[in-house]
């Protein structure tokens, strides 16, 4: 497995080995001791998320500002832009982001430890995005930046109007938002 540093400390790209033939493929998609060596930290993941949307749809970009979560994501139909946005006030890269192609096709994966707000655009017609969060999902601590603040000025791709929920067109700005200290 490939593992490459990102520019927002902690978060990490990750291509696996994989081999094809002609009966299809095969792919280690997580190996708890590699995973552990390349974060620098014990890690449990103690929930996986599967979602299906479509081309268009944003979602994000969410945070638990309680019980935060570090997410590993990958997709396992279609592709995806993965965002991964700093909101750890104290930190050099506060409310920069950084971005990437997540696909069935290229196998790479996305880790987002806990203090960054993620979301992601969906490419493909229709996408099915699994992760694997490091703590369970309280509605309660579920926060929302908003997915166009002109002051993180994330460079979307373009495929159309996006298509996004109330929660995620109502998101704070991140000059307004609850973030971490």
């Amino acid at each position: 497995m490939q593992i490459l540093e990102t520019s927002l400390n902690g978060v990490l790209l990750l291509t696996p080995s994989v081999f094809e033939d002609e009966r299809g493929f095969f792919y280690e998609s997580f190996n708890k001791r590699q995973f552990e060596k390349a974060i620098r930290a014990p890690i449990d993941f103690l929930q996986e998320n599967q979602s299906r949307s479509a081309q268009g749809v944003i979602r994000g970009l969410h945070y638990q500002l309680e019980k935060p979560q570090g997410k590993l994501v990958r997709v396992t139909r279609g592709s995806i832009f993965d965002v991964a946005v700093d909101i750890r006030k104290r930190s050099p890269t506060y409310g920069q982001w950084m971005g990437v192609e997540i696909s069935e096709d290229n196998h790479r994966q996305l880790w987002i430890p806990a203090g960054f707000a993620h979301g992601f655009l969906v490419l493909s017609d229709l996408a099915d995005i699994v992760y694997k969060a490091t703590d369970y999902w309280y509605p309660e601590h579920e926060r929302c930046v908003r997915w166009n603040d002109p002051t993180i000025a994330i460079n979307w791709p373009s495929v159309g109007e996006p298509i996004l929920s109330d929660k995620d067109r109502l998101g704070e700005f991140l000059t307004n938002a609850e973030v971490y200290r």
